[in-house]
């Protein structure tokens, strides 16, 4: 319903109170209504599925439509994002939000900074995304606030074409609310712990869940060592718990994104259940690593025996009670983890990998494709790689390669700022730069997210305002580094009195107050300073 259809409903709802209302502006109820467009966080899911499931059709037709997210680990920060996107780009299409469980381990737990290992309380996660969703709710009203105030003046002045050009403006408003990939890590705890969790991000707003296949009470973060995956019956079922939450709270076209750590994984907590050579059970444990035995005399106290491949193999065990996977096989698992979690229930894969290589996930990828033609991924981009000595060392080993002289190049040494200036550290800067576009259309990547951005900018940007706000620079530390490039860029938290919703809440008190209201904008008002 388009803001003047609106005001005429909601005229006709005032006069069929016959006077009761006569203090209630149509207009004022209009605008608020079009401020808080979003009533509920199942309106968000279903609302923001509607636009995933656009963009992976869009993505199939070309793929040079990928999607891109970074991680959040507050709403303010994320709100930033959307409304930093709006103003360089003009639109939020194809740009999401990612919530990263390892953020909320280290900075949202009550236990205080923990590691990804799925110790903090899983309520926190759904938390995030209410939170997340509240700011960018807000950034909407905050956007719309400063159109009515707009509007109102130009009716004032009688300017009719100005007055009808912001109308336009705010039916055709672009929501900041976007799709979130929420991580719920390895389900936290059963296949039922992992329902209940994911009813309760779906009704906060999620969309998109991602679900990796590790054991819950032997997490580990994707890029550490020691990561133990479960059998692919343990999995699927938990990706059917995920489905039902989202079918059970009428999300019919949810996503599940599932995630593999097969490539750094070696360990397993439990032999999957097989009941005839070939089956998903026995492929499991086809990487199994043990030793062919030939008598029960080879088999000693406490020892595990399996049939693999026709023969009996006493089956490596640790003394942590886990087994071990042959070395070398962990491509094949993470083909059989991403072939099977499609044919059973996913819509998106992640591969999580060891360096950012457009090969070798592409050469992953191809294999998948050989079955399920339409797989596509979503990519960690994660800061845990040092990109720069990773890309750096790529070209170092393809120059090498083709022939060309690189003695001029210590590859163990590539990181070094030396290396900064040279045709080598320029090269693998644009390739760099170019990863996400190469990695989309070579490697079936639909989404690039960065997990921990923010982690990193807000550490960086502390330590530059301390180190000269403590220093010498006293505070021109601040005005220069900070404030004065919010008033040049166009920042809008340097009016943070407006963008916290005083504005807002100026205009609410005269809807509810008329003409005693008392306001925070007036002439002494410091935020007027920067015009």
């Amino acid at each position: 319903m388009s803001y003047k259809d609106d005001i005429k409903a909601l005229a006709q709802l005032r006069e069929a109170q016959q006077g009761k209302w006569a203090s209630i502006s149509p207009e004022n109820a209009a605008r608020m209504r079009a401020q808080n467009r979003f009533k509920t966080g199942l309106d968000i899911a279903k609302y923001t599925a509607k636009i995933m499931r656009e963009d992976m059709a869009a993505y199939d037709a070309d793929s040079s439509q990928y999607t891109q997210s970074l991680g959040c680990w507050h709403g303010f920060i994320g709100q930033q994002k959307l409304i930093s996107i709006k103003k360089h780009f003009g639109t939020t299409k194809r740009r999401y939000l990612y919530l990263s469980g390892w953020m909320v381990a280290a900075l949202r737990s009550e236990f205080g900074p923990l590691p990804d290992q799925s110790m903090h309380e899983k309520t926190s996660v759904p938390g995030l995304i209410e939170e997340l969703y509240t700011f960018l709710r807000q950034a909407d009203a905050w956007e719309l606030n400063h159109l009515f105030r707009d509007l109102e003046a130009a009716q004032k002045a009688g300017d009719k074409a100005k007055a009808e050009a912001l109308i336009a403006k705010i039916d055709n408003h672009e929501t900041h609310v976007v799709p979130i990939i929420a991580d719920i890590d390895a389900g936290f705890g059963n296949a039922e712990a992992t329902y209940l969790l994911a009813k309760k991000m779906i009704e906060a707003g999620a969309c998109c869940i991602q679900l990796e296949n590790q054991v819950s009470d032997e997490k580990q973060c994707g890029h550490q060592d020691g990561k133990v995956t479960v059998p692919h019956e343990d999995f699927l079922a938990k990706i059917n718990a995920v489905r039902y939450a989202f079918l059970e709270l009428g999300v019919d076209d949810g996503v599940i994104v599932a995630r593999t750590d097969s490539l750094g994984a070696g360990l397993t907590q439990k032999i999957a259940v097989t009941k005839e050579p070939g089956d998903l059970g026995d492929q499991y444990n086809s990487f199994l690593d043990g030793d062919v035995i030939e008598s029960a005399t080879d088999i000693d106290n406490g020892d595990v025996v399996i049939k693999q491949n026709g023969k009996l193999v006493k089956v490596k065990r640790l003394a942590s009670g886990l087994y071990q996977f042959k070395p070398g096989t962990g491509e094949d698992r993470v083909v059989l983890d991403c072939i099977t979690s499609l044919q059973n229930g996913a819509d998106l894969l992640w591969i999580e990998t060891e360096k950012p290589h457009v090969g070798q996930i592409k050469g992953m990828v191809d294999r998948i494709r050989q079955v399920v033609p339409d797989a596509k991924l979503v990519y960690n981009n994660s800061p845990s790689f040092n990109w720069t000595l990773n890309f750096r060392q790529q070209v170092f080993d393809a120059w090498e390669k083709e022939g060309k002289d690189v003695s001029a190049y210590d590859r163990a040494n590539l990181m070094s700022a030396e290396y900064d200036s040279t045709e080598l550290g320029k090269l693998a800067d644009e390739w760099t730069q170019n990863f996400q576009r190469d990695a989309a259309r070579e490697a079936g990547i639909f989404h690039h997210l960065i997990t921990l951005p923010t982690y990193h900018t807000a550490a960086l940007s502390t330590d530059n305002l301390a180190k000269g706000y403590f220093g010498a620079e006293g505070m021109l530390a601040y005005v220069a580094g900070v404030q004065r490039r919010e008033i040049r860029e166009g920042i809008a938290t340097v009016k943070h009195q407006d963008m916290a919703g005083s504005n807002i809440g100026d205009d609410h008190k005269e809807f509810f107050h008329g003409e005693a209201a008392l306001k925070a904008g007036g002439k002494d008002n410091t935020m007027n300073q920067f015009g």
